[in-house]
């Protein structure tokens, strides 16, 4: 473990649903879930990868907020039908 890893990479997630969920999963050879939010509407969460940290898993409908731009997650229950 590197004590003096800092991370530089931030998001911001904005709940625009309740119970949207977010799940950290771990950096390293075996990927796995290590740590679970719930975040009801309008809540905001400030996340920071690091080594520890490798991605996120986000469900539900949320703005998450990057670097690179802004990107919206939906709830795949209130999807479209395709028609």
């Amino acid at each position: 473990m590197n004590e003096n890893y800092i991370g530089e990479d931030y998001i911001v997630i904005k709940a625009l649903e309740n119970g949207v969920n977010l799940m950290g999963l771990t950096r390293g050879r075996d990927t796995k879930f290590h740590h679970t939010e719930k975040l009801d509407q309008g809540e905001v969460m400030i996340l920071q990868f690091t080594e520890h940290t490798s991605a996120m898993k986000i469900r539900g409908n949320a703005e998450i907020y990057t670097r690179y731009g802004i990107v919206k997650s939906e709830n795949p229950s209130s999807g479209r039908s395709g028609k």
